[in-house]
């Protein structure tokens, strides 16, 4: 039993390893497309000239998609709450809500750091409210900053927190 075991990883290995050059740029093409995608979180199209476009503007800054893809691949099942998004005292811009299992995310993007940076410096980023007015929150929320994003997760679940914080703060997607 042991020696075909062995024997069906050493074929498995030397089959794997043995693909030809043209069936791994296949491969590779299919990746580049799109046909090949594994995630629903965001899709990529090729473009009549050959060129790959996505739906998800690839500036260097966040948006609500990258938010959501990058999400998605940590891990969470993003929902988005539909309806009008609260106005919150001390953001200059609306929320995009999403449900996190029982958690709450509202994430802030803003259309440069230098407007975030405007209403960061007025902001008390523990109670994530005008510094010296009280907090609205209901929980205490989970402050995160990346680039040109604020996001502020309300839960109850430390190991969730870190989890979203890890992945919002591993750096804005990349152009």
């Amino acid at each position: 039993m042991i020696t075909r075991y062995r024997t069906f990883l050493i074929c498995s290995f030397v089959a794997g390893c043995s693909r030809s050059s043209d069936q791994a740029v296949s491969t590779d093409s299919s990746r580049a497309t799109g046909t090949n995608l594994s995630s629903g979180a965001a899709s990529v199209a090729a473009t009549s000239g050959g060129q790959v476009s996505s739906p998800c503007p690839r500036t260097g800054k966040w948006a609500l998609c990258s938010v959501e893809k990058r999400l998605a691949q940590s891990g969470f099942v993003v929902r988005p709450v539909s309806g009008d998004s609260p106005r919150r005292a001390g953001f200059s811009v609306a929320p995009a809500v999403y449900r996190l299992g029982e958690s709450r995310l509202e994430v802030f993007v803003y259309p440069d750091e230098t407007s975030l940076a405007r209403d960061l410096e007025k902001l008390d980023t523990v109670t994530v409210a005008p510094r010296g007015s009280v907090s609205n929150w209901g929980r205490l929320p989970t402050f995160v900053r990346s680039a040109n994003l604020i996001a502020v997760f309300l839960t109850g679940n430390p190991t969730q927190a870190e989890r979203l914080t890890l992945a919002l703060t591993a750096g804005a997607p990349q152009p």
